[in-house]
C-alpha cells in the first residue's frame, strides 16, 4: 500500500498499543525530538508530530520538543544518554522481526 493511499492518524504516544510503541522505540533508538515533523492543520493551527508508519496507516504522533525528551527521560527502555538500551533493543527486534534496525544505531 503506498502512503499516498494510507489512512492518517492523529493520537498521543500514551494512546498507542505497547507492540506500536515498541515498533517506535526500534524505529527511534535515539529518541524522538530529532524527528519531529511540523505543519499547519486543517485549522491552521501549528501541529509537532512524530511521524510513523505501519502497514495501512500513518500515525501522527502528536507532541512538542520537550514532550518528545520527556517520554525518552522517564522511560525505563532508554539509558541516561537517551538511547534505547542494547538489551531492550535485542528483545524488541526479536519480537518485531518485520522491523528493520536502525541502520545508525551501532
Amino acid at each position: 500500500m503506498s502512503a499516498e493511499s494510507k489512512v492518517r492518524v492523529f493520537t498521543t504516544f500514551e494512546k498507542l498499543s505497547k507492540e506500536i510503541q515498541e515498533r517506535i522505540k526500534l524505529e527511534y533508538p535515539f529518541g524522538f525530538s530529532e524527528h519531529l515533523i511540523s505543519f499547519f492543520n486543517k485549522d491552521g493551527a501549528h501541529i509537532t508530530a512524530l511521524r510513523f508508519e505501519t502497514e495501512d496507516k500513518i500515525l501522527l504522533i502528536k507532541m512538542t520538543t520537550a514532550v518528545a525528551k520527556d517520554i525518552i527521560e522517564k522511560d525505563d527502555d532508554y539509558d541516561d544518554d537517551g538511547n534505547l538500551k542494547d538489551e531492550v533493543r535485542e528483545d524488541y527486534e526479536e519480537k518485531h522481526e518485520d522491523i528493520e534496525p536502525d541502520e545508525d544505531y551501532d
